[in-house]
């Protein structure tokens, strides 16, 4: 028989034994099992290479370093073959790697055709293609920070986009052999942009600069805010874009119809709140700066190009239904021609959607304009103008100063300046018997509509499918500006002033402006201004086109700051106000047998965040108590200053 532990030593022992059972327990989780049986062989080889003799190109992936050490994940496509080529970039925070893989193909067209890319003109010309993503996205290092703002106030750093553009093109003249040393850039959008900060201290071997359908001033008429209303369709993108570095975090739609959605939500920033975009550096500045502070006038692309003379042939591209951007172009273009004394500060308009010029230009939704204008453009325009200053080729005739699609005849207009020096202000009054009336007189009468941000006007006919690009998924959103104006013009809180059937064309080119004096209930309110062309009752040729209302310009107006953009300020209630803002640009010909008319109204939504029509200091925070109806009234002292090119007066022009 065993004898019993002592007690002095059976606690030390029991210790000791189950340190031991431990330590075997972790040796026997860590210790790889036996095999059981023999491993096959893996089927994935270690490294895969791609068998691409029959390809027409060279593709190459590199990781250029900027001056801070960042280093950049750049996609370099050199046609086999190629030798003392010009190179084409594009720089982009929409992942480069997908931009050049828009197919599994063996042909350098298929791979680029597709957004960002004017594939055909590329190919054509043999240009080196390059796409780059910028610090922060996808395969880039470094820190994102929307719209990155230039080394100063709002950007301690000594890199911006363009000292990025700056190193990238001395990397690409060094390290890319088949290239003549010659470098262009070219982008839309966001991707649009970055050609244009490419512009400031630009280097030496940069030729050439395509800002197509850019983003110039975020607060006066581009993605966030249009003369202070927020442009709240955009919050998706914000997410998708700011939040993760692959776009990875998705934006979800909550309702079949955006206008419920974003209804139940109450004001942008509680809808912000219940999506988590507070954890996002740039929704918080969006927050913090909702007028026109120092925050958005240090980024405007246009204030900033203005203070010196551009050196790098410029190609601006401006879509005349750009749901987008159709603010930026044509300010940057105002703004830099005046300096530019070598004529080579170009602009180009046509009647596309954002971004149409690369894609097929003979529609807009139901409008038809009688052959593809975007191949049109791409061919008689883009391609020659890189042609004579990226290649260099001076045997290529210069492009006119300014290429314009004029909407209505349908024709392609070479002209030497925009606007039309030819083009005079004539008032379009809004008077009495809701008429529209060419160089009329005023009269002292006013048309009144009650305001409801209960039930705010419809930007577009519901249910609105969600903010995005793909038509297979009815996102038909790039093509809303165009749509029929009919269903606004029918309600009781749209103001309607038409003209009568004209006997003669009216032409207008350059910048509509809203001259309105009207006057709200409220203490703060929101002004829509549309000019429209509506067609004749029967159009036989496009029987769907009968009666269709065409907005040709329209923009909307935050009343707050009306006295100025910097500091919101209530408005008088009840009390006749003027407020006076631009339109964006057009260039068309009301024809005979057309209307003119005009439609006002106090919301967009949601296009825009509604406005409380009570003034709070900050409409983020609005609360649900602050949003009551008002009453509003539109003074027949208002009209719109239509850039007038060509009329009959206004006794013979109507009838």
């Amino acid at each position: 028989m065993k004898s019993p532990l002592k007690p002095a030593l059976a606690a030390p022992l029991f210790v000791s034994l189950c340190i031991a059972g431990l330590a075997s327990a972790q040796t026997a989780q860590t210790a790889p099992p036996a095999p059981q049986y023999p491993a096959l062989p893996s089927e994935t080889p270690a490294e895969f290479q791609a068998a691409t003799s029959g390809f027409n190109y060279v593709k190459r992936t590199v990781m250029i370093p900027m001056r801070d050490g960042t280093r950049l994940n750049t996609v370099i496509i050199v046609p086999k073959g190629a030798r003392n080529a010009p190179i084409l970039m594009t720089r982009t925070p929409y992942d480069a790697a997908s931009l050049t893989s828009h197919a599994d193909s063996s042909d350098l067209e298929t791979i680029l055709t597709g957004y960002d890319n004017a594939a055909d003109v590329i190919v054509e010309g043999g240009y080196i293609r390059v796409v780059q993503d910028v610090r922060g996205k996808y395969g880039s290092e470094g820190d994102y920070v929307m719209n990155r703002p230039l080394h100063g106030p709002l950007n301690p750093t000594p890199v911006d986009h363009s000292t990025d553009t700056w190193d990238t093109i001395e990397w690409l003249t060094k390290n890319v052999p088949e290239t003549n040393g010659r470098v262009g850039i070219i982008g839309i959008s966001y991707d649009g942009f970055l050609p244009l900060m490419a512009l400031v201290n630009p280097h030496p071997a940069l030729k050439v600069s395509v800002p197509m359908n850019p983003m110039v001033d975020g607060w006066m008429g581009d993605d966030w805010f249009h003369h202070g209303a927020f442009r709240q369709i955009n919050m998706s993108y914000i997410q998708e874009q700011v939040v993760t570095r692959g776009n990875t975090a998705k934006w979800f739609s909550s309702n079949y119809d955006d206008y419920d959605m974003y209804m139940r939500a109450g004001s942008a920033g509680e809808l912000g709140r219940q999506r988590g975009l507070q954890q996002s550096g740039f929704w918080r500045k969006v927050l913090e700066h909702p007028s026109y502070d120092a925050f958005w006038q240090q980024q405007a692309m246009d204030k900033i190009l203005a203070k010196q003379p551009v050196t790098v042939p410029t190609l601006l591209v401006h879509s005349l239904w750009d749901a987008e951007d159709i603010y930026g172009p044509v300010a940057v273009y105002k703004a830099i021609k005046p300096n530019d004394k070598e004529n080579k500060v170009f602009l180009s308009i046509g009647p596309w959607s954002h971004g149409g010029a690369i894609g097929d230009g003979s529609s807009l939704g139901a409008l038809k304009f009688g052959g593809d204008t975007a191949l049109h453009w791409r061919q008689e325009v883009l391609k020659p103008f890189l042609a004579r200053y990226l290649k260099g080729d001076e045997s290529v005739p210069a492009i006119p100063t300014v290429t314009a699609f004029e909407t209505g005849t349908n024709k392609w207009r070479n002209l030497s300046a925009w606007p039309l020096a030819s083009a005079k202000p004539v008032a379009l009054r809004l008077v009495e018997g809701q008429k529209a009336v060419l160089g009329g007189a005023a009269d002292k009468g006013y048309d009144e509509y009650v305001s409801d941000p209960g039930k705010p006007v419809p930007f577009r006919q519901r249910p609105i499918p969600p903010y995005g690009y793909d038509e297979a998924k009815g996102q038909s959103w790039p093509r809303w500006l165009a749509d029929d104006q009919r269903e606004a013009s029918g309600r009781t809180d749209v103001a309607t002033f038409v003209s009568d059937v004209l006997t003669a064309p009216v032409k207008i080119a350059g910048e509509p402006v809203a001259n309105l004096v009207a006057s709200t209930s409220g203490t703060d309110s929101d002004w829509v201004v549309k000019l429209i062309d509506v067609y004749p009752d029967q159009v036989g040729s496009q029987p769907a086109m009968g009666g269709y209302q065409l907005m040709v310009s329209g923009d909307i107006f935050r009343g707050r700051y009306r006295e100025g953009y910097e500091v919101a300020k209530p408005l008088a209630s009840n009390k006749a106000l003027n407020y006076r803002f631009g339109l964006p640009t057009a260039n068309h010909v009301f024809l005979p047998g057309h209307r003119i008319m005009v439609q006002v109204q106090s919301s967009w939504f949601p296009l825009y965040d509604r406005n409380p029509q009570t003034f709070v200091p900050n409409i983020f925070n609005a609360k649900p108590s602050d949003y009551k109806k008002a009453t509003q009234r539109v003074y027949h002292s208002s009209f719109v200053e239509l850039p007038l090119v060509e009329a009959a007066s206004a006794a013979s022009a109507a009838r």
